[in-house]
């Protein structure tokens, strides 16, 4: 079980103050992990437990949607923790229930924004400080969604689909970019999660349950052991894969 430890390394976690990034950091710190974390708003409660692992932890107020943001968040880790990235973990992301025919040209601006470049570029600044600091255990993790996979039988979606999309397809030519410097990148797409983007639609989350083959939503607990098991050695031979947790929403 060596090879799940992650004492030693630190990871950045975007969208990491709540929700499923939240539940990521947690993971990551159990870990062994110290923790950087990004978000435009302030963490709530569960971040303060991350210091109870014996790890150090960071909160950085980062716009991943803007690279000015990103580049002064991936700068300040860089002087807190000199020398050191081992793990990128790009969660941030946000969702509208809107048609199709009426999503504006302002909605997809706004999650392509997130969702799309801001992973995007996540990725690539994580990398390169990855570079700069001589790693040679390097792993990035995309968050990528079910909604790359299939439509969301439940909601307005498919400008959300699309940007997810996006994330899924481009961690392939990722990830072979970045084998040569021994930086593997894979992607996690989370099914139906408890969380407060899927809060504003409880009458969803009850029809959700009766498309999983697990009979339940997941809470964001339920979708970390994938994350540490890609950020760890355990998945030294993972790179350019997506991987599902869904409780079986997808096969069904």
């Amino acid at each position: 079980m060596s090879k799940f430890s992650l004492k030693g390394r630190l990871a950045v976690v975007t969208g990491g103050a709540r929700g499923c990034g939240l539940a990521f950091a947690q993971g990551l710190a159990e870990a062994g992990a110290d923790i950087a974390v990004f978000d435009v708003i302030d963490p709530v409660d569960g971040f303060a437990l991350l210091a109870g692992f014996g790890i150090a932890a960071k909160y950085y107020k980062v716009d991943v949607s803007s690279l000015a943001s990103l580049d002064a968040g991936f700068a300040a880790v860089e002087a807190d923790f000199p020398g050191r990235l081992d793990i990128v973990v790009a969660c941030a992301g946000v969702n509208k229930d809107v048609g199709f025919l009426d999503t504006t040209e302002a909605d997809y601006a706004r999650l392509f924004a997130v969702n799309s470049q801001g992973v995007y570029f996540t990725a690539q600044r994580g990398a390169q400080a990855m570079l700069r600091s001589g790693t040679c255990v390097g792993s990035i993790v995309l968050v990528a969604s079910i909604a790359s996979h299939m439509a969301i039988r439940s909601q307005r979606s498919s400008a959300y689909c699309g940007t997810k999309g996006a994330v899924r397809a481009m961690v392939a030519p990722m990830a072979a970019e970045l084998a040569p410097h021994g930086i593997r990148v894979n992607s996690i797409s989370p099914g139906y999660v408890r969380t407060e983007m899927t809060a504003p639609f409880p009458h969803l989350l009850d029809s959700w349950k009766d498309e999983i083959l697990n009979g339940r939503v997941a809470e964001p607990d339920d979708i970390k052991g994938a994350c540490v098991f890609l950020a760890s050695d355990a998945s030294s031979y993972c790179t350019g894969a997506d991987f599902r947790v869904d409780g079986g929403v997808t096969m069904w």
